[in-house]
């Protein structure tokens, strides 16, 4: 969820993820100079998933969305290049709670479309369900899960996760969750701090409110410094599923309303490569190969510019992630190594057993 927005007086357009899982709101630190703010520096700490950071603040900014004014925002400081490398396109910052607590939120996933209310009386679409999660900065909801057994246990409900579910390694153990006979596969992922190893899974069943999903790709955390709060939460709920419906955040009356759209019977992406792309100068290239993973089967490498997958050759990186979800398939990928074009076909496996 991108939307765009200015900051003071500044005409420069910036592009902001719209993120439950933030407790606060931020700003890149290449943008924060790109508008001369003065950071200054503080003894706060954010958590992400690969560690603690301590971060400067630019204070009393005002954010303006379309016509929406808000003000005497303070805006911590994070380098964004990574994520913006990810989604090829430039990230400018995160809005979390520090926003959206001021606002109710209505997301339209099928619209594409995000609307913004005062706080006061609501009138929910039809069809849905209100849920009443705990709100400590992050929405916490109960949701259950059975895979080897069923467990019912609190999570953060995390718009800015692009998963489906994770699971602190901790909570996995202690509750026996994960059917045994299933071997994981690794996997990196980019969060805030840089870049982790996780492993990737499958649990058979997961329920949000009334609504269930089967088969849902899970990542078991190896969570050193308790990022997750765990026994407090056993991991969290991200926007592969959150995605599914349109959702209001009513953070003043602690409420969020959940209706499924068009995108509910979408299937899980249960492709598993072992590589990670990044854009840089206008080009995709392979971040990281896992070893013993289909991609390093293959023999690609990493630094192999791609140019393109099967007949996409529109240098976009979420276009080429795309093809890459295909379990099972022949993928044939035309890259460029030592200025040299060669095609390799790789065939990712499925996480599904």
């Amino acid at each position: 969820m991108v939307l765009e927005a200015r900051m003071d007086t500044s005409t420069l357009p910036l592009h902001f993820i719209l993120d439950t899982g933030c407790g606060g709101i931020s700003l890149d630190s290449a943008t924060c100079a790109a508008l001369r703010l003065d950071a200054r520096q503080t003894d706060t700490v954010v958590t992400g998933i690969a560690g603690k950071i301590k971060v400067r603040y630019v204070f009393n900014k005002t954010l303006t969305i379309g016509d929406l004014h808000a003000d005497s925002l303070n805006f911590y400081i994070n380098d964004y290049s990574g994520l913006t490398s990810i989604y090829g396109e430039k990230v400018d910052g995160i809005i979390g709670y520090e926003f959206m607590n001021r606002y109710i939120v209505n997301v339209n996933f099928d619209t594409a479309r995000i609307r913004f209310y005062r706080p006061g009386k609501i009138y929910y679409e039809q069809g849905g369900m209100v849920l009443t999660p705990q709100f400590s900065y992050i929405p916490i909801q109960m949701i259950s899960i059975r895979d080897n057994r069923k467990v019912s246990f609190p999570f953060y409900m995390d718009s800015g996760a692009g998963l489906s579910l994770l699971l602190s390694d901790s909570f996995a153990a202690d509750s026996n969750i994960v059917l045994h006979r299933r071997k994981p596969v690794v996997i990196q992922t980019e969060g805030l701090g840089g870049k982790k190893d996780m492993q990737l899974t499958v649990v058979r069943q997961v329920r949000l409110g009334s609504y269930r999903f089967m088969d849902v790709p899970a990542y078991i955390y190896h969570d050193s410094m308790n990022i997750t709060a765990y026994p407090f939460t056993g991991g969290l709920l991200g926007n592969d599923i959150m995605r599914r419906f349109n959702i209001t955040y009513n953070y003043p009356n602690h409420e969020i309303h959940i209706v499924p759209n068009t995108h509910f019977g979408d299937e899980f992406d249960y492709a598993y490569t072992g590589i990670t792309l990044f854009g840089q100068d206008n080009g995709v290239y392979i971040e990281n190969v896992i070893p013993g993973s289909p991609a390093a089967s293959a023999g690609l490498r990493a630094e192999d510019e791609i140019i393109g997958i099967n007949k996409n050759f529109s240098g976009k990186i979420m276009e080429y992630t795309n093809q890459l979800q295909k379990a099972k398939e022949k993928i044939d990928v035309l890259i460029r190594r030592d200025k040299k074009m060669q095609m390799i076909t790789l065939e990712p496996e499925s996480i599904l057993r």
